[in-house]
């Protein structure tokens, strides 16, 4: 397993790169209404990347394991889709749970983060579920220091979650980032404390909670989007975040 250790220096390059993103995806989430249709979501990312002076580095990707190059600058999922879904002339309607995927390339440095929104009011379970799959997502986080394990992280999300009724979903899972928008290690979204890879200043990681408040189980679908299995909604929240002697640090935020 070739994981990249990021000097200070490059780290830095990277929280750049993620104050630049937190602030599309701000504008992105602040965007969302009902009859807005999905593409012009990434029409507006599109814009907004530019004027970040970077490039929409999901445009033209080739994810291993499929077939074709992704078309969008954006992943926009709506309710049981959890991710990759492709942005088109659905229209947004009242209480759908949108989840924004986006990542961008800055000076040669990867960042990638998610956020879920309702449209309209929303159902209580809904908003629930996007409380859930965020306080996971931080948990997560806290565990992200030195000394500490891949297990350590999967387990606080896994805890959070499950305590609260929902279920992690399966086969996807979080990643390193860096050079490369995926790099090793996967970040699994379960675990056990104390198990699994020990943290190192300098590691990179992108976490990202999905979650489905039905069960886990997802389907596959020939553009390479998920969904869960049962139609149950689903949300995700994500982050770029370097582990540092101090702790960890959240890369995209502003």
């Amino acid at each position: 397993m070739a994981i990249t250790i990021k000097t200070p220096a490059e780290i830095e390059m990277m929280a750049e790169a993620g104050k630049r993103l937190a602030h599309v995806l701000e504008v992105l989430v602040s965007a969302v209404r009902v009859g807005m249709r999905t593409e012009e979501l990434d029409l507006l990312a599109r814009k907004l990347i530019q004027e970040a002076e970077a490039i929409p580095v999901f445009l033209g990707y080739h994810a291993p394991g499929s077939d074709e190059r992704y078309p969008a600058a954006l992943c926009v999922s709506i309710n049981e889709t959890v991710v990759h879904g492709i942005p088109s002339g659905y229209e947004i309607r009242e209480r759908d749970v949108v989840k924004i995927d986006a990542g961008l390339t800055w000076k040669d440095w990867n960042v990638d983060s998610a956020r879920t929104v309702i449209a309209g009011k929303g159902t209580e379970e809904a908003k629930r579920l996007l409380k859930t799959t965020h306080a996971a997502l931080m948990g997560g986080i806290r565990q992200a220091r030195p000394g500490n394990t891949l297990g350590d992280i999967g387990a606080a999300i896994q805890k959070r979650v499950e305590e609260d009724g929902f279920s992690i979903v399966e086969k996807l899972c979080g990643h390193g980032i860096g050079k490369e928008l995926h790099e090793e290690p996967s970040v699994l979204n379960t675990g056990v404390p104390g198990r699994g890879l020990k943290l190192l200043p300098g590691m990179v990681l992108a976490i990202e909670p999905m979650v489905a408040a039905g069960r886990g189980k997802v389907k596959q679908f020939p553009d390479d989007s998920f969904a869960a299995a049962d139609g149950s909604i689903t949300a995700h929240f994500e982050h770029t975040v370097a582990i540092t002697e101090s702790g960890p640090r959240i890369l995209t935020s502003k």
